[in-house]
């Protein structure tokens, strides 16, 4: 997700992709945690934008290296601060996005120095310009939850690892040379003039450094404190406010005051902090807070005791091998990599935004406690939701239920103090962006409990989704309602926009299913047909219409970009958007073999990229079909629909050749927080959630030679595959627990029952398997979704 876009009502901006490729299968080492298979490097090449600093799962901090901070026009590749093709870095800083196709963050940026120091960044191209230092990636160390490198210019080893809410550095200077730390709190990921609206930074009594900023970047108004704590007394300090430099250009007249040893405020401030000689390395500790600085103080005070920076190294790794070591796969070296490092990168958002005390920033800008009628939970943002709702919270709900439910309370809360009273669309740090369409905070939710998650307010989730589906400012949501679909002449992108509502309002209606709620059930099914007020069967492509039903003229499926009726993407991408009821498309576009020759031919098609010229997040490209864009990723499995499985195991295997690859720029597209990773991960078992809010997963074929999901409860799903090798990428046949399955899907419920998955492989297709009717997956138009055995069944109406 990606490119800037703004909403008639409300400025909006933006957010794309990642994972890897497999060999044949050799036994996984037992005694190593699966962290040993993670390379954080993937997707820092390229348009991955994925970062190789220090973090944990989900953590608040990404303690990582920044090699540039751009102008916001420049800014697309440098998403999450590194490019891997770059020669410099200007320091490490303490947030970063894992992915996304927009940028923000950076705080706290920190940069050690030996000998004399330059308090502008410098030109890349002429190094001893300013602070910025070379560096070679023959001397990176990049591990889950570690970060190591030398700057060449200082000769100084810097040492990244991190905690929940705590970046711990070390840095060994060489002797002979003073050392100094360098804090900047002028510059951000997608950087410009004025984005500061004002900082303060201060030296407290006991030599904790602390210090908040406001800025107005991708959600205006955010403020980020932090604390910061020292392993050696400082021998000086000096506080300098640049602005101040700058106005006065040299005058020194009354009021000039352009540094300061213990505080300062305004909104290009710089600190310096000096050591002297040091003998032993320096340890640095930093605690952020988007609340305060003493709540930040307070982060630092609990989870920062002392200054064992090889066992803080140590717990952050520990905390992923437990969390890596929900599903163990068995295969080569490169496959452990490819997927270990995608359920990495699936394992980062949404982060942890919170402080020790329970309190959070929410949409609203104030200050609120994480505390629902079921108690104390732990409030999460950073929800690229038109991502991450296709598989990677998807993802969670099966690996990680509990986890799951505390990103649910995480969406309710955030509904609860927003000033629009709607659950959010693109958040991070508890503010919202309005990016990109949809309200898919509400198929995450209904996916979540229709697969049997709890310990979240239902009726409470229930409100919130229906406020969301139903707040008519929101991306024209009112002539949505009246009309059934979103009119070109009053919204951009309306074609888009009328298919992804119509999802969501089928998935909304299975949450109420499942709770007993016919009434909003039936409004919601019934608005879940709205897909075919889109549709055109003259052209065979779904289209905008204008407000007097017409579709807008001339119409040409190639067109991409701003203007047209799709969001990043044509209508070769977006036609095929009916998640909830593709039996019904494939009547609309013909029946089966029509249909498959259609999609035949968005795989095969011969595409001027110069299409895609003013979009730059459509990437990946298999004829129309862009792997490295959301839209895409769901198409490969609808030949399951018409009785063509062998089809979508011919795509896949083109999909996993050709889009991922165990190297800095292996990835097809932005990573979107962990969705294109859970579409590897999910695709190498050989399932995929095509409904989310359904019971059921798409049957593809696997990419591993035997992977053994943990769930929780003691139960394990064991997928195993005989022969898996490039001569045999068909299905022969499938058994569920040794009896043949002959139909293309599989239900949530028999995989968290336990038990096993056996895909034997061959060399031709298998045309007869899942050809019948009734062993194709749901679609609302021919069966009725059945939620799981674990979903509650509730009487009498909850108020609305």
């Amino acid at each position: 997700m990606r490119s800037l876009r703004f909403r008639a009502w409300l400025p909006s901006l933006l957010a794309a992709a990642v994972s890897f490729c497999l060999a044949a299968p050799a036994p996984v080492r037992a005694a190593e945690g699966h962290s040993v298979d993670v390379d954080p490097r993937i997707g820092t090449g390229g348009d991955g934008h994925t970062f190789p600093g220090a973090t944990v799962p989900f953590g608040m901090i990404q303690l990582s290296p920044d090699t540039a901070m751009p102008d916001f026009k420049h800014a697309y590749k440098w998403a999450a601060g590194y490019q891997y093709g770059d020669g410099s870095l200007l320091g490490f800083s303490h947030t970063h996005f894992s992915g996304s196709g927009h940028s923000d963050l950076g705080d706290v940026l920190v940069m050690p120095i030996a000998g004399d120091v330059r308090l502008e960044q410098g030109d890349p191209a002429k190094p001893g310009s300013g602070y910025r230092s070379r560096f070679s990636h023959d001397s990176e160390v990049v591990q889950a939850g570690y970060y190591a490198v030398t700057l060449s210019d200082y000769n100084v080893r810097a040492e990244l690892t991190a905690g929940r809410r705590i970046g711990w550095h070390r840095y060994t200077f060489p002797a002979g040379k003073p050392a100094h730390l360098l804090l900047d709190l002028r510059p951000s990921i997608y950087d410009y003039e004025g984005k500061v609206l004002w900082a303060s930074l201060r030296v407290r009594e006991d030599g904790t450094v602390t210090g908040c900023r406001t800025t107005r970047g991708w959600a205006p108004g955010r403020e980020l404190c932090f604390a910061m704590r020292f392993s050696q007394p400082m021998a000086s300090r000096t506080l300098y406010n640049r602005e101040t430099d700058i106005l006065y250009k040299g005058f020194k007249g009354p009021g000039y005051q352009p540094e300061d040893h213990d505080a300062q405020g305004g909104r290009a401030l710089e600190g310096v902090f000096d050591f002297g000689m040091l003998k032993q390395p320096l340890g640095v500790k930093v605690a952020i807070s988007s609340v305060s600085e003493a709540n930040a103080i307070a982060n630092l005070d609990a989870e920062g005791q002392g200054w064992d920076f090889d066992a803080r190294r140590a717990e952050a790794r520990g905390q992923w091998d437990k969390a890596l070591a929900a599903i163990d796969v068995e295969g080569s070296k490169d496959q452990r990599v490819g997927f270990y490092t995608s359920l990495y990168h699936a394992l980062l958002s949404p982060t942890l935004s919170m402080d020790v005390n329970g309190q959070f920033r929410g949409p609203d800008g104030a200050v609120h406690e994480a505390v629902d009628k079921n108690g104390k939970f732990e409030f999460h943002s950073t929800w690229s939701l038109w991502d991450v709702y296709r598989a990677q919270q998807p993802l969670m709900a099966l690996l990680m239920p509990e986890r799951s439910s505390h990103f649910i309370r995480s969406l309710i809360a955030s509904r609860e103090t927003s000033p629009f009273g709607i659950l959010p669309v693109w958040a991070y740090q508890g503010l919202e962006t309005w990016c990109m369409i949809g309200y898919h905070a509400v198929p995450v939710i209904a996916d979540a409990y229709v697969k049997g998650v709890r310990g979240f307010d239902a009726d409470a989730a229930l409100k919130a989704m229906v406020a969301s589906a139903t707040y008519a400012p929101y991306g024209d949501l009112g002539d949505y309602m009246k009309l059934g679909y979103v009119p070109i002449d009053k919204e951009p992108e309306a074609a888009s926009k009328t298919l992804e509502y119509a999802y969501d309002d089928w998935s909304l209606a299975q949450m109420a299913k499942a709770m007993g709620r016919k009434d909003i059930a039936a409004t919601f099914d019934k608005r879940a047909g709205n897909w075919r007020n889109a549709y055109d069967p003259k052209t065979g492509f779904m289209r905008a219409r204008k407000t007097d039903g017409s579709f807008r003229e001339p119409f040409n499926p190639d067109a991409a970009g701003y203007g047209s009726d799709y969001t990043e993407g044509n209508a070769w991408q977006y036609s095929w958007y009916v998640p909830q009821d593709v039996a019904a498309l494939i009547k609309a576009m013909g029946g089966d073999d029509k249909f498959v020759s259609k999609l035949d031919s968005v795989f095969e098609a011969k595409v001027d990229k110069s299409h895609f010229a003013n979009v730059e997040d459509i990437t990946g490209l298999i004829g129309w079909y862009a792997h490295g864009n959301e839209p895409s990723h769901h198409l490969a499995y609808l030949y399951d629909y018409a009785g063509a499985p062998w089809q979508t195991q011919k795509r896949l295997k083109q999909i996993m050749d050709s889009q991922y690859a165990n190297r800095p720029d292996g990835l097809a597209g932005n990573d979107d927080l962990g969705q294109m990773s859970a579409w590897y991960i999910f695709s190498a078992l050989g399932f995929y959630p095509v409904t989310p809010a359904s019971d059921e997963y798409a049957i593809g074929r696997p990419f591993v030679g035997r992977a053994t999901l943990h769930l929780p409860g003691g139960k394990t799903f064991t997928v195993t595959a005989d022969p898996l090798d490039d001569a045999h990428p068909y299905v022969g046949s499938v058994t569920l627990n040794g009896k043949p399955l002959e139909r293309v899907f599989l239900r949530h419920g028999e995989i968290v029952a336990g038990g096993e998955l056996h895909f034997t492989m061959q060399a031709e297709p298998n045309r007869a398997w899942g050809q019948a009717a009734n062993a194709r997956p749901a679609s609302m138009s021919v069966s009725t979704t059945k939620v799981s055995a674990s979903s509650d069944k509730k009487s009498g109406k909850t108020p609305l």
